[in-house]
């Protein structure tokens, strides 16, 4: 039997969907609801983060509240004390680096970038077992002139808020 072109064209379109059917309703495993938290993991404890920059930030002190309230306005887990916990999330913030964001013609810098690094292990409890190992890295900028002690403050409460976001989304869209 021979095919003529219009045939096989419409042989391969139809082919082309079975195949596309076949492969998302069996062989992709992506969940469009972004969530991947495992089914027995129904809350997370934080404990304080541990400050091991050696800066004496005071700022840094609101590290803990800030991440906890953004996992209560999540709502995927619920938070609670590391007794009660599923799961564990340690966090360290292993340093805070200031350098030069830009360099004007007269060598002035006229731009500070501030970047935290914070360690974090998240746990399943239940299973007994490291469900990740990672470093978060985040930076801002502020102007290194006028009331450079604030705006330093605000850069590191802008780099905290993009941690805490980041890690959030890893803990529970596996990001």
């Amino acid at each position: 039997m021979v095919l003529s072109n219009k045939n096989k064209f419409i042989f391969l379109v139809n082919f082309s969907f079975i195949l596309l059917f076949l492969y998302v309703n069996f062989g992709c495993n992506y969940s469009f609801t972004g969530a991947s938290v495992p089914d027995h993991i129904k809350n997370i404890a934080i404990p304080p983060v541990q400050n091991r920059s050696g800066s004496g930030e005071p700022t840094l002190e609101l590290f803990t509240d800030a991440l906890i309230q953004k996992f209560i306005a999540d709502n995927t887990l619920q938070v609670t004390e590391k007794v009660d916990a599923d799961a564990l999330l340690e966090c360290t913030i292993v340093s805070i680096n200031e350098a030069p964001a830009t360099i004007s013609g007269d060598e002035n810098v006229p731009l500070i970038r501030l970047t935290i690094n914070v360690k974090v292990s998240y746990k399943d409890l239940v299973k007994k077992k490291t469900i990740f190992e990672k470093n978060f890295s985040n930076y801002d900028d502020y102007d290194n002139s006028g009331d450079v002690l604030q705006v330093r403050i605000e850069a590191i409460n802008n780099a905290m808020e993009k941690i805490y976001e980041d890690i959030l989304l890893s803990v529970v869209s596996n990001w």
